[in-house]
């Protein structure tokens, strides 16, 4: 912490010595937080231009009203109508248990919260006329002993707090409270706060410390009451959160038909050392652990959710940072099973790592915590939402073949749909590029931390003063950043800039004189910063060829192409008429170029050229297997050809079905 970050005696929120605005952000440890870095929050971490302002720009022009429409179309509105009164029937869709979903009033609060961030940014009459009547809706459901939750209300009235395995009660409500502190921290307004504080004073009644032992199965809350303690200064709030987190692990909630391990009730999070169950759920769990910890100073607690995410790295993280492998129970899977056809990688599971990887990143200072949350911003959230900002992916495959796979599993496509019947990930989305500066850049130590490159501009809190930067770039297409320093503190402080741990090699230059080179990592510059000072990071983006791990049995022998923060995959759109993603082989070692083309749906990006060889068609035969010594082999003249990748992020914005990320190898002689 600096002395420059001071929390406001009324609020308890942390406030800018040298602005007028209070520090909005989603995540806000206290002066006394165990924390190596402070956020420096939206309006201080700007995004001007280059990919992510224009993911943000559809977010905000389209995909944000589009919301709207869907939340009234398919009935999440009209719920909360009739838990304020009105007359009809319930509306959900049945989930895997074949219940009736409980838990959609989460997803018009992760909207509401969405454009309470939104609106922070960038004030937009049309986006709060729509957010207007809900908020009012949502105010006139509350009953007057403060409960709200319209499943509950309309649809099982008298039984509330009575299934806490599926009834979501309490991740329904942590959704109402992140959503009451964006509008709260980003525009002053505390309606949704006085709805939030009495439906939270409701469950504790009945659940807080002291009470039943009792746990929602769907993790959430832990980290919204931490947040509520920061907000307000009560410290109830945290104690509540603590309470929460110790009571997991020791057999709470009723046996699941997929074990205690579902829902991450089989062993207590202090000694758990890996990760396990629904994807959802551990990562949401592992937030509030760690806002738990560092507010309590609990270390060893902090510790485990670190081993757990180093388990989780090593051994169920797809390329893309995607999580999750089984789409029946939503869930981790062994060490290493990573199929890549058959990929759960929901989009809230990417989300919510970026949102574990931030906390662990403000709490250790580790930049391997920023890397992963790079890979999976780009890889395995933006795949999430289409270029027209109306479509969204459940789930982000990293094979879809060239027919016969237009489902996964269940009701899951492999095509993206306008809207769910668990539409959890579209608003997820929504909130995720709503809030997305948060993550650029942070204050600590006497200096700055750059974390992810955009063209833009960073203000902070410095010994004392005020500095200022501006960043330009084309990243992550090239890897020069540029940083001026607009304003600065006459003392000496550092500016520290992240080296990914993909890139080889760095340097760091001012004025033609280099001042660092540098492998992953991070690259610390301490001087008497002066107005105009010019420094250019130069990162190495070249593509490349990347092997997994022969323990993951699914793509043994295959490769992944990669060029900078990018994962790379091949669409049939791409090949040759007749040809598909089936029949495909590569070099283990293959030539790799790049190249910048504008293609209809896209637009202008970089891609990857490589030659491949076409397999011979083998479709007509009765047994798919053959002797070694009968195999063809490669096709005969004209089997050579060349193909490019798109970034991975990218596929499915065309014509088109099959895709692969990981490529086939055939090491001969022959192979160029």
């Amino acid at each position: 912490m600096t002395d420059s970050i001071r929390p406001d005696e009324k609020t308890g929120r942390s406030e800018f010595a040298f602005a007028s605005e209070q520090l909005v952000s989603q995540v806000i440890p206290t002066p006394d937080a165990a924390v190596r870095l402070r956020p420096l929050g939206l309006l201080n971490n700007r995004i001007e231009g280059g990919l992510w302002a224009d993911r943000r720009r559809v977010n905000h022009d389209i995909t944000i009203p589009f919301g709207a429409e869907q939340l009234e179309k398919v009935g999440n509105l009209l719920n909360l109508k009739l838990a304020a009164g009105a007359s009809g029937k319930y509306r959900g869709a049945d989930d895997d248990t074949g219940n009736t979903a409980p838990f959609l009033d989460s997803d018009v609060h992760k909207w509401l919260e969405a454009v309470g961030w939104e609106l922070a940014q960038f004030p937009d009459e049309k986006l709060l006329a729509l957010a207007e009547p809900i908020i009012d809706l949502v105010a006139k459901a509350q009953r007057a002993d403060g409960y709200v939750d319209s499943y509950y209300q309309a649809a099982l009235p008298g039984k509330e707090f009575t299934n806490p395995e599926w009834g979501h009660e309490l991740y329904v409500a942590g959704h109402l409270v992140q959503a009451a502190i964006a509008w709260h921290r980003g525009l002053g307004d505390d309606r949704l706060m006085a709805i939030a504080l009495r439906f939270v004073a409701r469950i504790e009644a009945e659940l807080g410390p002291g009470k039943r032992e009792w746990i929602c199965g769907h993790p959430e809350f832990e980290m919204a009451l931490v947040e509520l303690y920061r907000t307000t200064g009560e410290a109830r709030y945290l104690e509540f959160a603590r309470t929460l987190v110790e009571r997991r692990g020791h057999g709470i909630l009723a046996p699941c038909r997929y074990s205690a391990r579902y829902w991450q009730d089989h062993e207590s999070v202090r000694t758990a050392p890996e990760p396990a169950g629904h994807a959802v759920r551990q990562i949401y769990l592992e937030c509030g652990v760690v806002d738990v910890a560092v507010e309590t100073g609990d270390r060893e607690l902090l510790e485990a959710v670190i081993r757990r995410w180093e388990s989780m790295i090593s051994t169920r993280t797809y390329i893309t940072g995607s999580l999750g492998s089984r789409h029946q129970d939503e869930a981790f899977g062994y060490a290493f099973e990573l199929p890549p056809d058959l990929a759960y990688a929901e989009t809230c599971a990417a989300i919510g790592s970026v949102m574990l990887s931030w906390r662990l990143l403000l709490a250790t200072g580790e930049s391997r915590f920023a890397d992963l949350i790079e890979r999976t911003a780009f890889n395995g959230v933006l795949p999430g939402l289409a270029f027209d900002g109306t479509h969204f992916f459940y789930s982000s495959p990293l094979l879809r073949r060239s027919s016969g796979a237009e489902v996964l599993e269940g009701p899951v496509t492999t095509r993206r749909q306008e809207w769910y019947l668990i539409p959890c990930c579209p608003p997820n989305l929504m909130r995720f590029l709503s809030s997305f500066s948060d993550l650029v850049a942070t204050v600590g130590d006497g200096g700055v931390q750059i974390h992810q490159y955009v063209t833009g501009s960073i203000d902070a809190p410095v010994n004392g003063g005020h500095v200022r930067i501006s960043t330009e770039t084309n990243y992550p297409w090239e890897g020069v950043v540029n940083v001026t320093v607009d304003e600065s503190v006459a003392d000496s402080w550092t500016l520290s800039m992240r080296v990914p741990e993909w890139c080889p090699r760095a340097t760091a230059s001012l004025g033609g004189e280099r001042l660092a080179e540098s492998g992953p990592g991070m690259i610390e510059l301490t001087r008497r910063w002066s107005v105009g000072d010019n420094l250019t990071l130069e990162l190495d983006v070249s593509p490349r060829v990347t092997v997994p791990d022969p323990r993951i049995d699914a793509v043994r022998g295959t490769i992944a192409l990669e060029r900078g923060p990018l994962v790379y995959a091949v669409e049939d759109a791409d090949l040759p008429a007749g040809a598909s993603i089936e029949s495909l082989e590569v070099a283990v070692r293959p030539s790799l170029g790049d190249v910048v083309r504008s293609e209809p749906g896209l637009g202008e990006m970089t891609w990857i050229t490589l030659d491949a060889r076409l397999r011979q068609d083998v479709s007509g035969v009765r047994w798919p297997f053959r002797n070694v010594q009968d195999e063809p082999g490669f096709a005969d003249a004209g089997s050579r050809i060349g193909i490019r990748a798109v970034p991975y992020f990218a596929w499915a914005n065309r014509a088109g079905l099959g895709m692969r990320v990981w490529l086939p190898t055939r090491a001969r002689k022959s192979d160029g």
